[in-house]
């Protein structure tokens, strides 16, 4: 009795999540697209250099990756050492990304 109890639980959870796995890939993008978009650079002009908070104001056009349209806004940045390579009024390349809740500038090169 307890092994076709069993059985027959163990059958409707299988027919339940198989469907609901299989719908869950097909919605997923390619992952090429998906790469493309979250590699592609964003362009902008640093307008300030906060080196004693870890941040840089960007005029930006728009954030591909991020939904966000053309606008000038504060990030984080990843690493430190991004602040040293760049000054106001310099043009950049940079991917920008949500980390930990904060926007952040994970990539960054002087054009």
């Amino acid at each position: 009795m307890k092994n076709r109890l069993a059985s027959m639980v163990l059958g409707c959870m299988v027919m339940i999540s198989a469907p609901a796995y299989a719908a869950g890939e097909a919605s997923e993008p390619p992952m090429s697209a998906s790469a493309d978009a979250q590699t592609a650079m964003s362009h902008g002009e640093v307008r300030k250099v906060d080196a004693a908070a870890g941040k840089l104001t960007i005029k930006h056009g728009p954030l591909e990756n991020l939904g966000m349209g053309a606008m000038t806004m504060v990030f984080k940045v990843k690493d430190p050492a991004m602040l040293a390579q760049v000054k106001p009024g310099d043009t950049i390349d940079f991917i920008a990304d949500e980390v930990a809740g904060a926007l952040t500038v994970v990539k960054l090169e002087k054009r």
